[in-house]
C-alpha cells in the first residue's frame, strides 16, 4: 500500500500531541518509518498548492459571519541540532525557549457554522528571508484580499 498526502493530513488532524513519523509508523503497521520519510522528502504542501485543495471547501455564508484568525506556532526541534530553519523562539505550549521551526498561520472562519479552513502559512526564518511574524501576516492578508478575494469582517491575531 503506497503512503499519500491524505493518510498524513488525517494523522496530523488527529494527532494531539506526537507529530512525528516514527508515531505514525507505530501506528500504522502497513507503513514504515522510512516509507513516510521518503514520501515526505518528495512531497511538498506549498502555501499555493494548500490554497489549490482548501479553496472548494469553503462555506463564506455572508461577509459579517467570516473572521480571518493569525496564529504562530512552534514545531518542537530540541534534539535537531542541524535542521537549518530550526532556531531559538519562545513556545507558548513549552512556555519557554525551545529550538524548533516557527509557523505562522491564515485560518478562515465561519462563526455561523463554526467551521475553519487553514488557508495559508508560511515558515518564520528571519535569519534567512529578514521577515519577522507580522511582516508573513501583512504579505498573508494582502494575498487573501487581492488575490483569494474572501471577504471577512474581523481579523483576530496574537499580540507578538
Amino acid at each position: 500500500m503506497k503512503f499519500s498526502r491524505l493518510d498524513y493530513c488525517q494523522y496530523l488532524l488527529s494527532s494531539q500531541s506526537n507529530y512525528m513519523i516514527t508515531n505514525l509508523a507505530d501506528h500504522q503497521e502497513e507503513y514504515s518509518h522510512d516509507q513516510i520519510n521518503r514520501y515526505l522528502k518528495a512531497d511538498k504542501l506549498t502555501p499555493r498548492l494548500l490554497w489549490q485543495n482548501v479553496k472548494p471547501t469553503i462555506v463564506s455564508d455572508q461577509a459579517k459571519l467570516m473572521y480571518v484568525l493569525f496564529d504562530d506556532t512552534v514545531l518542537d526541534k530540541s534534539y535537531s541540532r542541524k535542521i537549518e530553519m530550526s532556531q531559538k523562539q519562545y513556545s507558548g505550549n513549552a512556555h519557554g525557549i525551545v529550538r524548533g521551526i516557527g509557523v505562522v498561520n491564515c485560518v478562515y472562519v465561519n462563526i455561523k457554522t463554526n467551521e475553519f479552513w487553514i488557508i495559508d502559512y508560511r515558515i518564520y526564518d528571519p535569519l534567512r528571508d529578514g521577515k519577522s511574524k507580522l511582516d508573513h501576516v501583512s504579505d498573508m492578508l494582502a494575498g487573501l484580499v487581492n488575490h483569494k478575494k474572501l471577504t471577512f469582517q474581523t481579523v483576530l491575531t496574537d499580540s507578538w
